[in-house]
């Protein structure tokens, strides 16, 4: 554990990239969350994103969308001087909040289209998914350590895993 913990709370759209003495927390929904995590030098960040992509005339914040959310990444990690592949990456979130309400056909599904764009979106650029957490139905607490690249995920009140 680390003495001097800087602990960041992330709320939807924002991102954050930084060293090892900080702890990165965030809620998710529907909403998607992607760690990057350098194992060697033990840089890395969180993006928390709410749609896909941003359409017509939506004039919200880069990382709102998950492709504005990947270009923060990039500029991130190239100040740095780092690639893609050297990082361990995890996706999370998703989630129905609905689950009385099923899926119909014509229906947008933003958990699914924030999924599916968050791993093209990774693929992409040369990362490689290290492991996931996404769907299923509720919320997800997330809590990133960049000086071990742990995440922990809680879903609802109902359990903790450690996703290594």
């Amino acid at each position: 554990m680390k003495e001097k913990i800087k602990d960041i709370i992330l709320a939807p759209g924002e991102f954050f990239f930084g060293t090892g003495e900080h702890r990165i927390y965030t809620l998710l929904g529907s909403c998607v969350a992607i760690t990057l995590w350098h194992p060697q030098r033990h840089i890395g960040g969180m993006c928390h994103y709410m749609l896909p992509t941003a359409t017509g005339s939506q004039r919200l914040s880069q990382g709102h969308y998950a492709d504005g959310s990947m270009q923060l990444f990039l500029k991130a990690i190239g100040r740095h001087g780092s690639r893609p592949e050297e990082y361990e990456v995890k996706l999370f979130g998703g989630g129905n909040m609905f689950e009385s309400v099923p899926d119909r056909p014509g229906m947008i599904n933003v958990s699914k289209n924030n999924i599916e764009k968050g791993i093209q979106l990774l693929l992409q650029h040369g990362f490689r998914i290290k492991t996931s957490d996404v769907g299923g139905y509720g919320h997800r607490k997330i809590y990133f350590e960049l000086w071990t690249g742990h995440v922990w995920v809680r879903h609802g009140d109902r359990r903790i895993n450690n996703k290594e």
